[in-house]
């Protein structure tokens, strides 16, 4: 009956390719381990944030790969091991064999890699390959222990498998981080500019407080005592978009969205970009704001 209902979930997908099918199976697997993990309290220590979250719970057009979370409050302490082994128990009643990896303590970062092979054998797939293994569903989870204060939540509802409350941070929050990410990674993502246009489209207010705490405490701005608002913020931007490889960020993109999506990259220009920026700080008149 569990494979059932992941089969069924599947179909709702549409998948017309092999990697949209891929995609959406690591999706499906995504939202049982957040309910799995519901079903402990790791919520009650844990809030979830980046892009996968974006995805599930606003709707954001683009597959994503990882489960990002953060501590509520600092604690060095903290073992993600236990939670991993209630995914594994909760997984395998929908037909998942696990191989769980947990990997040395790298800093204040907790992390855990979850992969499947076993899935795609018992499901109807329509573009299985002809020929070699199946590809490996592979998530990877990450849990900051020493995150930056300010974060701001939600508890939306996850409704399948099953019900289950997960604490996530509110758009406002969500924001702050991938300015930090658009701001201070080190290497082009093109995920990040997808999500900041999505955001920009939505007049997204921003956490100030939480990203002045994360610029203070990583990246070129740490140990700064930096205070942003909305004009630091468009003028950062500004700077970052003009150094942007927009090539290499479109291509970065592309196998995260479906077909239908991928004419919306030939827009991406900088020029583009920075209209973009001026809606995100509310420079077209309109204060940024979360409905």
């Amino acid at each position: 009956m569990s494979v059932r209902m992941i089969q069924d979930r599947l179909a709702d997908y549409g998948c017309r390719t092999a990697l949209e099918e891929e995609q959406a199976l690591r999706e499906i697997t995504q939202e049982i381990v957040l309910a799995a993990l519901g079903r402990t309290d790791f919520f009650q220590r844990v809030g979830f944030h980046g892009g996968t979250c974006l995805r599930i719970f606003h709707g954001l057009p683009r597959f994503s790969e990882d489960l990002d979370f953060a501590l509520a409050a600092p604690d060095a302490g903290f073992e993600l091991s236990p939670y991993l082994e209630a995914v594994s128990v909760e997984l395998k009643a929908y037909g998942y064999a696990l191989e769980i990896d947990e990997r040395d303590k790298v800093g204040a970062v907790r992390q855990g890699f979850l992969k499947d092979d076993s899935l795609g054998r018992l499901l109807r797939l329509d573009y299985r390959p002809a020929t070699g293994p199946l590809r490996k569903i592979r998530i990877k989870l990450e849990v900051d222990t020493n995150p930056p204060a300010g974060a701001r939540y939600d508890m939306p509802i996850l409704d399948f498998p099953f019900p289950s409350a997960v604490r996530a941070f509110d758009p406002p929050s969500l924001l702050a981080g991938k300015i930090h990410a658009l701001l201070c990674r080190k290497y082009i993502k093109g995920r990040d500019w997808y999500d900041f246009i999505w955001y920009a489209a939505r007049k997204t207010a921003i956490n100030h407080i939480l990203l002045s705490a994360a610029l203070d405490q990583a990246g070129p701005w740490a140990g700064q005592g930096v205070v942003t608002d909305d004009v630091w913020c468009c003028r950062e931007l500004e700077a970052a978009i003009g150094r942007l490889d927009i090539d290499r960020a479109r291509e970065d993109v592309r196998r995260f969205v479906k077909p239908s999506e991928i004419r919306s990259l030939d827009l991406w220009t900088r020029d583009f970009l920075q209209s973009q920026n001026r809606k995100l700080a509310g420079r077209d008149g309109t204060p940024p704001t979360w409905p």
